[in-house]
């Protein structure tokens, strides 16, 4: 019997979020996730946790859903984020987290790694490059203008009207246009997300974390050394039209205990795009089982 979801409000680092949970075991795992989506994007992977044991929690990030929206950019600094997570690992009463994430929620687990803020377990990202990494890539051409997106995001008010427009249409098209495997968004899943998009000052909120993040500056956003202790499972989408395959490569120089995989032919939405394929993988590596090898690995 398939572990249901419930949701609850969690008070943590001063702010009340809003947490999907699942399962009641001894383990924790926190799922973080990224833009435009929200907790709701965690929906195929938090019954497998329950199976495995887990009590999993996926919040909305601050400013998205019902989860606490503070004002100004300066809100949504990677310390902010990182302190949020820290505080609902606190609320949990976790000794130590399997950390899951994708997209922003993994820019603020790779920090949570590196920062070594909490004691984890395991770490799982999912297509965003360890921040080194991405910092030597957006030095190129070719991920430049994959990442156009991050300075329209820099402009003030066009951004939310753009993206807001026709009843958050743009929300709709990101997931849709974007998936190779069309079928896995359609209308009843992406209203999910144009709800969350549409609630008031949601949007500012939702854009503010990459105001916020080109205002913190490299030093903020890639620690040095950039170490990650934590054993780390990589699971990545090879057509992901925001950020290049290469932004994966030396990976292993910054993570002492790396397993990386590609899925070809799925886009950057992996999880829901891919949820066998990635379940499959999720449950291998915690049991300590081969983990599927589905695309080639670079070096």
């Amino acid at each position: 019997m398939t572990a249901p979801i419930n949701t609850a409000m969690v008070a943590a680092n001063g702010l009340t979020f809003e947490v999907d949970q699942c399962g009641d075991g001894d383990k924790f795992a926190l799922l973080l996730h990224g833009f435009p989506e929200s907790k709701f994007s965690w929906r195929y992977q938090l019954p497998l946790l329950a199976s495995l044991g887990y009590r999993a929690w996926a919040p909305n990030m601050r400013g998205y859903g019902k989860t606490t929206r503070p004002k100004g950019i300066a809100a949504y600094h990677i310390d902010n984020l990182v302190a949020d997570a820290a505080a609902l690992i606190d609320a949990a009463g976790a000794k130590e987290t399997l950390l899951i994430a994708h997209d922003w929620g993994a820019i603020v687990a790779w920090q949570m790694a590196i920062r070594k803020t909490r004691p984890l377990s395991r770490l799982i990202i999912m297509n965003v490059p360890h921040p080194a990494c991405m910092m030597r890539e957006l030095r190129t051409w070719r991920q430049l203008r994959k990442s156009w997106y991050v300075f329209f995001f820099q402009l003030p008010w066009l951004p939310e009207r753009v993206t807001t427009t026709k009843g958050a249409e743009a929300i709709h098209r990101a997931f849709y246009d974007m998936a190779i495997d069309k079928s896995r968004f359609p209308v009843a899943v992406t209203d999910e997300y144009r709800r969350t998009a549409l609630e008031p000052g949601a949007m500012t909120a939702m854009i503010n974390y990459y105001r916020a993040a080109m205002r913190a500056g490299e030093a903020a956003m890639n620690p040095q050394p950039g170490t990650v202790d934590t054993p780390t499972l990589m699971i990545w989408g090879e057509e992901d039209v925001a950020l290049d395959k290469a932004t994966t490569i030396g990976t292993d120089k910054y993570v002492k205990n790396l397993t990386m995989r590609y899925l070809p032919g799925v886009s950057h939405w992996v999880q829901q795009e891919a949820p066998e394929k990635v379940n499959a993988m999720i449950e291998a590596w915690l049991k300590d089982q081969a983990v599927p090898i589905e695309g080639e690995i670079l070096r």
